[in-house]
């Protein structure tokens, strides 16, 4: 639920699940989550409206699936602490489209991903009102637990937050514990050094690999990929790319020179990755964050990669859309590490029941 291009579910392909059904109202977002998901349905459904959680169940008794797991990560705008927040914001109840599958369909287990800011809303009562409903139907649902994304071996520094709530357990879920620590985090330059440059060009949509991998990471992400995908340049004005080319890597609009201090005020404005570091959050916006060493802001396929997306995942939709999609997602090797400790839950409860 609140699919948008997958990449929660993504990960859980990865893990080995089977995914079926893909639920949102960005259509392209939905097009890639089709395109992506081998197999799975993607369905336009506004989740506002509680009555269309019953075509969930609808979809699954016409195709005689059974209903292991459901994943959803509600829209976040409400609890961001990039935005207001507000205790009636209509998008912080989203989430009771999720309990309201979970209470008439029972999967095994439920996973609610959203923004850590989330937790600490209103002295934690949206956290713990989602807790409790869950509860009372039956699931085991412990604190919700935080995961830092370049422990676990991807290149940019982003965190979510995850609740995981197991059908009559016994005992709470247990997290996965971190992988790598910040003197192994993977960097941006092990993430993209391998894709084409694209100085002061747009470059084809479809385009060959310039060299062979040159990290363990660049190796995994284009298995099975036999082109790049999603990797349009952008051509900046000279007056832009005379700023970004004044920025060290790592810095943004306050290295600038004094007489130029005025113009920027965003506090992320003109960032530049460091090549030895991982990136800061990807954003849906696209137009603060530059290369680390070209004067342009990444492609979508450059950010696709620090969200530890395959080079075979293919973004739908114009490039705002498709930027838009990636800044949205989870990224996939989250989504893998938190799945792959629910399917040796579920192994488990399958031979109980057994």
């Amino acid at each position: 639920m609140f699919c948008g291009c997958g990449g929660l579910s993504r990960g859980f392909i990865d893990a080995g699940f089977v995914v079926r059904l893909g639920i949102d109202v960005d259509e392209m977002a939905l097009k890639s989550f089709e395109h992506n998901h081998d197999g799975a349905v993607a369905m336009n459904l506004n989740l506002f409206d509680l009555e269309n959680v019953d075509k969930i169940k609808v979809f699954f008794d016409e195709n005689d699936y059974e209903l292991d797991v459901l994943v959803g990560g509600p829209p976040c705008q409400g609890f961001s602490l990039a935005g207001p927040r507000k205790v009636d914001d209509s998008r912080n109840k989203l989430y009771q489209a999720m309990v309201k599958t979970a209470r008439i369909m029972k999967p095994k287990a439920v996973v609610l991903e959203n923004v850590p800011g989330m937790i600490q809303l209103h002295d934690g009562l949206v956290k713990d009102k989602i807790l409790n409903d869950f509860r009372k139907l039956g699931y085991t649902m412990g604190e919700p637990h935080i995961l830092y994304a370049p422990e676990y071996g991807i290149p940019q520094i982003r965190k979510r937050v995850i609740f995981v709530g197991l059908l009559g357990a016994q005992e709470e879920f247990h997290y996965p514990d971190p992988i790598f620590t910040p003197e192994h985090f993977i960097t941006c330059e092990q993430a993209i050094s391998d894709l084409p440059a694209l100085i002061d060009i747009v470059g084809e949509k479809v385009q060959e690999y310039p060299c062979e991998p040159q990290s363990e990471y660049q190796k995994e992400r284009r298995k099975g990929s036999k082109a790049i995908y999603n990797h349009e340049g952008t051509i900046h004005d000279l007056k832009t790319k005379k700023f970004i080319a004044m920025v060290p890597e790592g810095k943004n609009y306050k290295s600038l020179p004094p007489e130029y201090n005025g113009i920027y005020k965003y506090h992320e404005a003109l960032t530049r990755y460091h090549s030895k570091k991982p990136s800061p959050t990807i954003n849906t916006g696209h137009r603060s964050h530059f290369h680390y060493k070209w004067n342009r802001i990444p492609t979508v396929r450059e950010s696709a990669r620090l969200q530890s997306f395959d080079d075979t995942f293919i973004f739908f939709g114009n490039k705002t859309q498709q930027y838009r999609q990636v800044g949205n997602a989870v990224p996939p090797l989250l989504g893998k590490v938190v799945a792959s400790e629910i399917l040796i839950w579920l192994d488990q409860y399958f031979d109980n029941e057994k």
